[in-house]
């Protein structure tokens, strides 16, 4: 009995493999080289591709919570996220079709909105079936960013070889592919409900975690702002397309050796201490990207994404959680997800957008350096204020 059981769950993760590899597979085909399809085969501006790569994160603060209500309200996230699955693949192939600014415009809005969808409410069907398994989120969720990886490398050797329009298609495929894994994945799923404006009143009253928001946004903005302009960087600098795609299989690939021991360098070194070193090293890679180095060494510089986002990420994560009041750690994290990957991502795409069309990309990496030295500055006073905190408490 035991036995069989152990045989269905192993089954189950196998499907949730499966479904977070082919969803941020479609995610890496798709994103990282957009902007070069932009820009190179269909002519827009910097400014105008600014624009269009800023729909996204706007639309994930505006639409996304309603995802969580309708989802809620039905009890069917399963059939949703088929639903979400199919629409946004659809809606990644009719880009392919556009030839206007304001075409391009539309679609990535109703992509957006589909696409929102996504991560959210699949999160929250294999959150609700490791909590019943005891299962660990993190060894499904690691799938993603594997998906990731090697979606960039695929898609930038398809588009050398065919033409950049294949990261459309690739792009549907893998979302049609993952859309037909959902019919496997457990019926029994409760949605986790998020109240933002709970605890919103108490979390402003407290220096220190409107302090960190400020520094989420000033250090998350440019890690995902860099996800739409490294294609174009390493293109700028004499990369192919199918460069691009090992550049990223480097950066997204780093990234999970350094999530895996996280939490034991946390744990030996502070949060304090993680974070501020993950924030040196981003700044020092983008100012670095500023000169233009050689694209053998940008290669070689990748793993610094790694070391950067795959600590900061959990350290700050788990800094959220113990600042917060038990009471509102879901109000705090879900607003720590809106101001970095939301609000940071959106103002640091959109203003990327005019630095590269007025001046180039590499000034777009020196912007980002210099917000992210700002981020680094906001920790150190952060711990400073908690060292005092400390104190006073002892």
């Amino acid at each position: 009995m035991q036995d069989t059981l152990r045989e269905n769950n192993h089954n189950k993760n196998s499907y949730f493999y499966s479904f977070y590899f082919l969803t941020f597979f479609s995610f890496g085909a798709l994103f990282p080289l957009l902007t070069v399809y932009l820009k190179e085969d269909v002519g827009l501006s910097g400014s105008q591709i600014g624009m269009i790569m800023s729909i996204s994160p706007v639309v994930m603060i505006l639409i996304q919570p309603l995802w969580g209500v309708v989802s809620d309200y039905t009890q069917k996230p399963r059939q949703i996220l088929i639903w979400t699955l199919g629409f946004t693949a659809i809606s990644g192939f009719l880009f392919s079709l556009m030839g206007s600014y304001v075409g391009f415009i539309i679609i990535a809005f109703v992509l957006a909105v589909s696409q929102s969808a996504l991560v959210p409410i699949s999160d929250s069907i294999t959150l609700s079936y490791v909590q019943r398994t005891k299962g660990d989120y993190g060894a499904i969720r690691l799938w993603g960013a594997v998906g990731f990886a090697i979606a960039v490398l695929i898609a930038g050797w398809l588009s050398d070889f065919f033409s950049l329009k294949v990261i459309f298609y690739t792009f549907s495929v893998a979302l049609f592919l993952g859309m037909f894994v959902v019919f496997f994945l457990p019926k029994e799923s409760q949605t986790i409900s998020v109240n933002v404006r709970d605890g919103i009143g108490t979390l402003m009253k407290m220096p220190r975690f409107v302090l960190f928001l400020v520094t989420t946004f000033l250090i998350f903005g440019p890690v995902f702002a860099n996800n739409f302009y490294f294609g174009l960087f390493i293109t700028d600098i004499g990369g192919t397309v199918t460069g691009v795609g090992i550049a990223f299989l480097l950066a997204a690939g780093s990234e999970a050796p350094f999530m895996r021991i996280a939490g034991k360098w946390i744990a030996k070194f502070g949060l304090h201490q993680i974070m501020i070193s993950a924030a040196i090293i981003a700044a020092i890679r983008w100012i670095f990207y500023f000169f233009e180095p050689p694209l053998a060494v940008v290669y070689a510089t990748t793993i610094a994404q790694g070391f950067s986002v795959g600590l900061f990420i959990p350290a700050a994560l788990q800094y959220v959680r113990d600042l917060a009041p038990t009471s509102a750690r879901a109000t705090a994290v879900s607003l720590y997800t809106a101001v970095g990957n939301g609000l940071g991502s959106w103002f640091c795409t959109f203003l990327g957008g005019f630095i590269v069309e007025y001046y180039s990309v590499a000034y777009v990496y020196l912007f980002f350096g210099i917000l992210t030295l700002g981020g680094l500055g906001l920790i150190i006073i952060i711990k400073q204020v908690d060292q005092k905190a400390l104190l006073k408490a002892s």
